[in-house]
């Protein structure tokens, strides 16, 4: 047996020493550096599937459950840590923080378990908020609401895991993926512009951040209409 397909699952791995690092920066109060972190974590999860196709690891490792590992580092990276920094910031009423942190962690832990979280129909979707908390806590830290106002809009995004509208899965959504794909990597240069510039949230890049997420939304609305009518006519 060659060692290369255990290449991808290394690389999938080495997310759980980035979560690490983001943890560390957040208890070091170096919250631009945790930022940093987790949009390296991010990258890593984006890529990691192209790899792991590359290397053809499940027909060479049948065995070895790859999409478990992705999901468990998915899950420090995505909810565990940024949840941890959106306490540690301080961004919600300290009161509540342990409440509804507790119930992201609780109500993601759910999300990740469905059968039907990843689901392909004409089109692959994810059901439910899919546990974007690491892109929730940028904003929330960068807005600069009152903690109260955080405390309402994480209430809203835990609910909605569990409403089961689909959402667009952007790397295997065939709609617009041209657009989708476009729209993504130049929102992804306006969060590392915003990042970079932490502790500073002055300039432009906010605001343009704002186009991708407002297109996803609606195309995720569109399709998961589209959808619900094709289950609803068969």
């Amino acid at each position: 047996m060659t060692l290369t397909p255990w290449l991808a699952h290394f690389y999938t791995a080495t997310g759980a020493a980035v979560a690490l690092a983001a943890a560390l920066a957040v208890h070091a109060g170096d919250y631009r550096a945790a930022f940093l972190w987790l949009a390296v974590a991010t990258v890593i999860d984006a890529t990691d599937g192209l790899l792991a196709r590359a290397l053809r690891v499940k027909e060479r490792l049948p065995w070895f459950d790859g999409a478990k590992l992705d999901e468990i580092i998915d899950y420090l990276t995505y909810v565990f840590v940024p949840v941890f920094l959106i306490v540690r910031v301080e961004l919600l009423p300290p009161a509540w923080a342990p409440w509804i942190g507790s119930g992201v962690l609780i109500a993601s832990a759910y999300g990740f378990s469905r059968a039907d979280a990843k689901v392909a129909t004409t089109e692959y979707f994810f059901t439910g908020f899919p546990s974007y908390w690491n892109i929730a806590a940028l904003y929330l830290y960068v807005w600069g609401f009152a903690p109260a106002v955080n405390a309402a809009i994480l209430v809203l995004l835990v609910v909605l895991v569990f409403v089961p509208t689909r959402y667009v899965y952007p790397s295997r959504t065939s709609t617009w993926r041209v657009a989708t794909n476009v729209l993504g990597a130049a929102w992804g240069v306006c969060l590392l512009m915003m990042i970079s510039r932490l502790p500073s949230v002055e300039g432009p890049w906010m605001p343009l951040s704002l186009v991708f997420p407002i297109y996803y939304l609606g195309l995720s609305a569109r399709l998961s209409a589209a959808e619900k009518r094709t289950r609803q006519g068969s």
